[in-house]
């Protein structure tokens, strides 16, 4: 098996919390947080793979701003402008998890360190610096530089291009099922960080190690 130059991190689940929404969606809908939260990822999501499909790609603010919506609406949530605005900004001061922070600090050593985003530039952007990693990343990639989401070939061709490193010699980290099928489908040694313990994707493309957290990951790596 090739020696990994690089670690490539999914950024939403993987390195940043989504769910910390939760707290500001509690607070404006009070009972109703914890549902507001996993109706708009699944949204989220919903949406990124359609506008793929439909080939009528948006920058994912506007798909984050369109699933919120519908999860309001879904739910009978009556909201405000201004409760929009914060709950949208709360996307993008998302928490780093601890398990994150630290396997990064032990990696940058020998690896080099990318992020390969759905996210917007801006959005993404905002996350790394609210968290104060931006020094620990030679990239920050997001999808718009292609116009169509994970997981589509040609975002995970990106970083190999980017980087200049073969897609054998990149380690790809994300805690998206389907992700890191999309991924072991492109051919990068694939890490599963199933922070939920869910069962493993009915896609054909395992990952190549499953992962409770993001602490085994850099012994694996070297």
């Amino acid at each position: 098996m090739a020696q990994q130059d690089a670690v490539v991190f999914d950024a939403y689940g993987t390195l940043f919390d989504v769910h910390s929404v939760m707290a500001t969606a509690e607070r404006l809908f009070p009972g109703r947080g914890s549902a507001l939260s996993a109706l708009w990822r699944t949204k989220q999501l919903e949406y990124s793979w359609l506008r793929s499909l439909m080939q009528r790609h948006a920058d994912f603010n506007v798909v984050t701003r369109q699933a919120l919506q519908y999860a309001c609406a879904s739910l009978k949530l009556d909201y405000s402008p201004q409760a929009l605005e914060e709950l949208n900004h709360a996307y993008r001061t998302l928490a780093v998890f601890a398990d994150a922070r630290s396997a990064l600090d032990h990696l940058r050593d020998n690896h080099r360190l990318a992020i390969l985003s759905n996210g917007a530039p801006d959005m993404i952007g905002a996350a790394v610096v609210h968290n104060g990693l931006a020094d620990r990343f030679d990239a920050v990639l997001s999808v718009e530089d292609v116009g169509v989401f994970k997981p589509d070939p040609r975002v995970y061709q990106l970083p190999v291009d980017r980087l200049g490193i073969a897609a054998n010699r990149i380690a790809f980290v994300s805690s998206n099922g389907w992700d890191a099928a999309g991924a072991s489908a492109f051919g990068f040694r694939v890490f599963w960080v199933n922070r939920g313990k869910a069962p493993e994707e009915g896609l054909d493309q395992p990952p190549d190690h499953t992962l409770a957290s993001l602490d085994a990951l850099p012994a694996l790596l070297g």
